[in-house]
């Protein structure tokens, strides 16, 4: 059995939002509007005199203090219906007013504020009444010019292009000056990322992350600029990345976000596109909620930490401020709807019948899912990590990721421990230094086979085929071709000690398993891990290793199976012996 992934800290419960969600059911408009406002009310304290910022914490920042603050007072607004107008509309007195000691500071080039103006301008142009009017002409104005200046400044080629087409989207609706030509080439640009079948890259990057759904789809959802067959279409895809409990994969950066997994359903709610059947949406959503509000991801004080299924610092990215968990506000999009809404009135409906294996070309991902043990596991091709995203790696390149077991990052640069490498082979030359998967060559999916070249030194060359075998099994086979003499250690899952997880060597395979005590707080999801490993050493030559992995988050673990390897003239075949099928073969 795998234990509460909670159960060596707080639970949900155990401050004042966690009591106050606790015991919300989260099935009609009412329940998710007492959330939300639970999840908000223990701001209030980090307000400052003149209402403009929120101080939530003490934590740095690639972007200056000042930026935090107004991080922390805009986020919130994703989720306006739940806010105290009075509040907010101080802040928007006083923020963009340069006499005022409170002065938000006027952007330049690539400037944090930028994104926070997203959230400022989805509630000004989605409640006008509560926002805009209360604010006298002087304060209009201000408040126009500080927006304003997202269109005379550069910002990265990537989502954030679509922070400008809110923001003047916003700016029209309030009868101020806007850049239609600007808002035009923006949604050119990026169309130039599309990839087909609903798809985005994030930029020119090659990554296909929460990103896509929670920034790209669901900014020209809440600007009217989507295409309802590309949405339509991405939807079918992206709800494979959800189990039926709520949970989704944990996959790239930003996931300090946590619940902005799910925002891209509450968006199709919002633009009315029933991508879906709506209770299927509305399942999808209120479920991953449920499951998110059952973490232990509060602070005493009841505000949401840095982290991902507890609070962790050390999976952050450099940007992940003391507010930035409140861009999850955007899970509750919906509350801007009317009780009459279809959304709403919809009985709420299970996951359809979902395959149990479902390739997906456009991230490389291979989508496998137990329905026996409601377990979503996504083998993955590996997407480009660098040099942005700190934990590029094991953010991108893994070779699964789990609903259940999450992934790991590394706490330190040197020993087995303190790199976790769970899902991954790790290599090393000696010293205790390792080597991982991090920039990939090429890759191809061939069926429901992935194949990838990747080189952890230049005169190292290793070919990875990962392929799903009978549930709950995958199988990797590794090619390595190598001029320097190395150790290898593979790692399974990473699992809290009670859990059920193994990985499990081919016949004639040299290696010698063992666990691996992973450094506490390098899982995303269990404070305390180990990793079930494979370790070999390796003379300069051409070697071939095979294993099976599984993991289940309840019952007993299947026995492994008796694989054998069989390698001829640079093909292989991977068969298990007691059935005599063919698990995967080149």
């Amino acid at each position: 059995m795998v234990r509460d992934h909670g159960a060596d800290q707080s639970r949900a419960g155990d401050c004042p939002a966690g009591r106050m969600i606790s015991d919300n059911s989260l099935e009609s408009r009412a329940d998710v509007q007492r959330a939300a406002r639970a999840l908000l009310a223990p701001l209030r304290p980090g307000f400052s005199p003149g209402r403009a910022r929120l101080r939530l914490g003490a934590t740095g920042t690639s972007y200056p203090e000042e930026g935090a603050q107004l991080e922390g007072f805009a986020r919130p607004l994703w989720c306006w219906p739940a806010v105290d107008p009075k509040l907010w509309v101080a802040g928007l007195r006083h923020g963009p007013d340069p006499a005022h000691p409170e002065f938000w500071g006027l952007p330049g080039d690539y400037d944090q504020r930028f994104v926070e103006m997203a959230p400022l301008s989805f509630a000004l142009a989605s409640a006008p009444q509560r926002f805009w009017a209360p604010l006298n002409r002087n304060e209009q104005t201000r408040l126009v010019s500080w927006l304003s200046r997202i269109n005379h400044h550069n910002v990265p080629d990537n989502n954030w292009l679509l922070f400008r087409v809110l923001t003047n989207h916003a700016l029209a609706r309030l009868g101020a000056p806007a850049d239609p030509q600007r808002v035009a080439a923006d949604l050119q640009r990026v169309a130039e990322f599309a990839r087909g079948d609903g798809w985005y890259s994030d930029g020119l990057s090659g990554r296909f992350d929460y990103y896509l759904p929670s920034d790209i789809h669901f900014l020209k959802l809440v600007t009217g600029h989507f295409e309802r067959d590309s949405v339509t279409a991405f939807a079918h895809h992206f709800l494979h990345w959800f189990a039926a409990n709520g949970a989704a994969l944990p996959f790239g950066r930003s996931l300090t976000y946590r619940f902005t997994q799910g925002a891209f359903w509450g968006a199709l709610a919002l633009a009315n596109v029933e991508a879906l059947p709506w209770g299927v949406i509305k399942g999808l959503l209120l479920r991953h909620l449920r499951w998110w509000l059952r973490q232990p991801i509060f602070s005493d004080s009841g505000l949401l930490t840095i982290g991902y299924g507890y609070p962790n610092l050390n999976m952050a990215e450099e940007y992940n401020g003391p507010g930035s968990p409140y861009w999850g506000m955007q899970a509750f999009l919906p509350l801007a709807l009317p009780e009459s809404h279809p959304f709403w009135q919809a009985a709420e409906l299970p996951l359809p019948d979902l395959p149990e294996i479902v390739p997906q070309a456009q991230p490389g991902f291979v989508i496998c899912r137990d329905r026996q043990r409601d377990h979503v596991v996504a083998l993955a091709a590996g997407q480009p990590a660098g040099p942005g995203p700190r934990h590029g790696a094991e953010k991108y390149a893994k070779f699964c990721y789990s609903t259940v077991f999450g992934f790991s990052v590394p706490v330190g640069q040197r020993g087995l421990g303190v790199g976790a490498h769970d899902s991954m082979l790790a290599l090393s030359d000696g010293a205790d230094y390792w080597r991982v998967r991090e920039q990939v060559a090429d890759w191809s999916l061939t069926g429901t086979t992935l194949c990838s070249q990747w080189n952890p030194w230049p005169d190292v060359a290793i070919t990875t085929w990962l392929a799903p075998g009978p549930q709950p099994w995958h199988v990797r086979v590794h090619c390595i071709r190598t001029h320097r003499q190395l150790a290898s250690a593979e790692g399974g899952f990473a699992q809290p000690t009670a859990a059920q997880g193994t990985i499990a060597g081919a016949a004639g395979d040299a290696r010698r398993f063992a666990l691996v005590t992973a450094a506490p707080n390098s899982n995303l999801l269990a404070p305390r891990t180990v990793i079930p490993t494979l370790h070999g050493e390796h003379e300069p030559g051409t070697h071939w290793l095979a294993c099976a992995v599984a993991g289940v988050p309840v019952g007993e673990l299947p026995a492994p199976p008796r694989l054998r390897l069989q390698v001829n003239d640079g093909k292989f075949t991977l068969r298990d012996q007691t059935s005599g099928i063919v698990w995967l073969h080149s």
